[in-house]
């Protein structure tokens, strides 16, 4: 027999947990954005101290190779390769991975850079698919690239390790640029505490609608387009409030894949990049705090919002769909490999901040908030609730955002300024509305749908188009 009050009594029971739900999720986020803030204050005041730049330019200075694997990136590879070359650094490698390109990758390195190959051993200290080729540059002599066979990113990372010299290795994407002086910054912290320091993460910036001449970003500009004009907005807020808080918080659990360093001895202590994920730098960072936790020894990760590294962003839907199915999947593969942190007091912040807040909100969060997107109007439609909860549940799920949003660019503004006209600010506000009137929900549904790619076992990059930094 239908009962009515039980139906009743259940649609209510479930809009209160979805309103207690975006309270709890919006309480984190303006506790992040605050500790974030006053982070920020610390850091900038930090870095105004010149005797930094004096000691990051001496010769005594740690070496770093920097590792960029790259597939099928014939447009944009020369152009990264160089601005690499041109970083602000004493002692560096470049490591460039191709690995198995279908395109002309390969070739546009040997082109652009005067390649040859030369014999050299290899120890396999992780394991990776089979190198067929070395090269050097006689013009470059800090320049090696790898030819290899195919086996996925984190495959080509751990190869790239591998052939390595040094024992600071700086993971990024082959096709993102990294500003002249980034990489003296993001080493800092392996410098001021060198015994404890182990990874440390730049911020990620939006390329698109940017001057690039030469390998080099000449001028900030907005994106063109609409979408990465979104984009723009969403990596000022996940790095400004977010990363900024986790790492106050003692409980990173990302540095982007396409701007870390890490202290070589660990990554090869935890067996390097796992090859079944597609989310290997998260997966990454997580085992470290595993494996260092499990052993009691004292370890320092940072997110450092001042060294930049700018990427092309996807300005077409169905290629953003995929990367952000491609996130979520690898974020709920390594919440899951994991899982016996969660809430548990032997991790310290790790196990009882981290892991709860991207297991609860990040993970499940897609589920709960698409859910309130259709059930809460339903309910409101049907007299199960009031006008008043309905207009709370609005503000708690759009209104919040879009303060959040603006907190990010206040944040921005205060900190580096990188946008120096009024009206780019102007505009990067108005994106933060629209954001959340559409966009936020269409993203929530990409990270839905990744939830059944995850249980088919799916872990296919998607193609990714790139045009080039000389399109910009």
């Amino acid at each position: 027999m239908f009962d009515q009050n039980l139906v009743f009594t259940t649609l209510l029971f479930f809009n209160w947990m979805v309103l207690a739900y975006f309270v709890g999720i919006n309480i984190a986020y303006f506790g992040l954005l605050f500790i974030s803030y006053f982070e920020l204050l610390r850091y900038s005041r930090t870095i105004r101290h010149e005797r930094w730049r004096r000691i990051l330019q001496s010769p005594l200075t740690l070496p770093v190779s920097v590792i960029a694997p790259a597939y099928n990136e014939e447009v944009p590879i020369a152009e990264s390769v160089r601005s690499l070359l041109m970083l602000q650094y004493p002692r560096m490698e470049v490591v460039v991975v191709n690995d198995g390109s279908r395109d002309s990758t390969m070739e546009v390195l040997i082109q652009s850079f005067g390649l040859v190959k030369v014999p050299t051993q290899v120890e396999t200290t992780l394991n990776s698919k089979p190198i067929k080729d070395i090269y050097r540059s006689p013009d470059y002599p800090n320049l090696v690239v790898v030819d290899k066979e195919n086996g996925g990113k984190a495959d080509a990372l751990n190869a790239g390790i591998n052939v390595s010299r040094y024992g600071l290795v700086c993971a990024i994407d082959a096709d993102s640029l990294i500003e002249g002086g980034a990489l003296l910054r993001v080493v800092r912290p392996f410098l001021e505490k060198p015994r404890t320091t182990v990874a440390v993460g730049g911020i990620i910036r939006v390329v698109n609608g940017c001057d690039i001449e030469a390998g080099r970003l000449t001028k900030v500009r907005l994106p063109r387009s609409f979408l990465p004009m979104l984009q723009t907005v969403e990596y000022l807020r996940a790095f400004l409030f977010g990363r900024a808080g986790w790492s106050a918080l003692r409980s990173l659990l990302i540095i982007s894949g396409a701007f870390g360093v890490f202290k070589k001895e660990t990554v090869i202590a935890v067996g390097g990049y796992k090859h079944n994920t597609v989310g290997e730098d998260m997966e990454l960072v997580i085992r470290m705090h595993h494996h260092l936790r499990e052993r009691n020894i004292k370890y320092d990760m940072f997110f450092l919002p001042d060294p930049v590294c700018w990427t092309e962003v996807p300005d077409s839907w169905k290629i953003l769909g995929r990367q952000r199915n491609r996130w979520h999947r690898g974020l709920i593969d390594s919440l899951l490999n994991h899982r016996k942190m969660f809430m548990n007091p032997k991790y310290g912040t790790v196990g009882l901040l981290g892991m709860p807040y991207f297991t609860i909100f990040e993970m499940l969060g897609p589920i709960v908030e698409m859910s309130g997107y259709i059930v809460v109007p339903a309910a409101f439609i049907a007299g199960v609730i009031d006008l008043e909860f309905f207009i709370a549940f609005l503000s708690l799920a759009v209104l919040f955002g879009i303060v959040l949003s603006t907190g990010s660019l206040v944040l921005e503004e205060l900190s580096f300024r990188r946008f120096p006209r009024a009206v780019d600010l102007l505009i990067l506000l108005g994106a933060g509305v629209i954001e959340n009137l559409g966009y936020r929900q269409i993203n929530t549904l990409w990270r839905i749908l990744a939830f059944r790619d995850f249980i088919r076992g799916n872990t296919a990059w998607g193609r990714m188009e790139r045009k080039g930094f000389a399109k910009k």
